[in-house]
């Protein structure tokens, strides 16, 4: 039996829809492409380069109306910094290649278990959405997350990804990065940081506009003390803190 002849109104739309498909994949893949080169770039310059601004710092502008940022290199940070950091957000950093997928896996078991949902982002991970990335959860984020994470890795040392990490990091209203962080909340350059003002300062990371490393609470003190001994526990695993000779 010969197909049934197509429907003239069926015809009609198909023959209006199939050129502006057409032109919008178009544009969509233009977009794409423009994309990924912009972000291709910026991983060849960043390497040796400071990022002049982030998504964050321009998005917080608009309502906080300053940004404070002041990039310097690993060796203008005390060393104490980055290895709080790596005591309060990854402690597997030196060793994993982006994704720390062991840590994956216990926070889907405690999920499973009725705990609550908490992230396994690695500061591979935060360092791609602070830099190419907006702010803010959902599926596409950290879906683009993990690759850029692992392109990062292939591209950068590691001690070039922490440096990074705590020069773009927010501390507070309108503060990026360890030199801003230390002169606000210390009144003294980054080079010139305690290891318990170090401590105070990752103490915070997970939500800085909402504590002060300048004036801890009693729940940030505690959480200070716990990082300050992790610290100390990691020793070697901390290595790749150390900026290049």
């Amino acid at each position: 039996m010969p197909a049934p002849a197509p429907r003239p109104l069926a015809t009609w739309l198909r023959r209006q829809l199939h050129p502006v498909l057409h032109r919008l994949w178009r544009v969509l893949r233009a977009v794409l492409l423009t994309v990924l080169a912009v972000w291709a770039a910026m991983l060849v310059a960043y390497r040796w380069v400071d990022p002049p601004a982030t998504p964050l710092m321009l998005i917080r502008l608009i309502d906080e109306g300053r940004i404070d940022y002041r990039p310097r290199g690993l060796d203008e940070i005390a060393r104490s910094l980055p290895q709080s950091a790596i005591a309060a957000e990854d402690n597997n950093f030196c060793n994993h290649s982006a994704v720390d997928w062991p840590a994956v896996r216990v926070a889907i078991d405690d999920w499973r278990g009725g705990k609550a949902l908490r992230g396994a982002s690695t500061i591979s991970m935060q360092t791609a959405r602070n830099l190419f990335l907006w702010p803010g959860g959902g599926f596409l984020r950290k879906a683009l997350e993990v690759p850029l994470a692992y392109a990062i890795e292939l591209a950068w040392p590691k001690w070039r990804i922490i440096e990074l990490y705590v020069n773009v990091a927010e501390w507070g209203p309108g503060l990026y990065g360890a030199e801003a962080a230390a002169q606000t909340h210390f009144d003294k350059p980054a080079a010139a940081l305690t290891s318990r003002e170090a401590a105070l300062l990752a103490a915070v990371l997970p939500n800085p506009r909402r504590w002060s490393a300048g004036e801890p609470t009693r729940y940030i003190q505690g959480r200070a003390n716990t990082i300050a001994r992790r610290v100390g526990q990691l020793g070697p695993a901390t290595a790749c803190t150390a900026p290049p000779a």
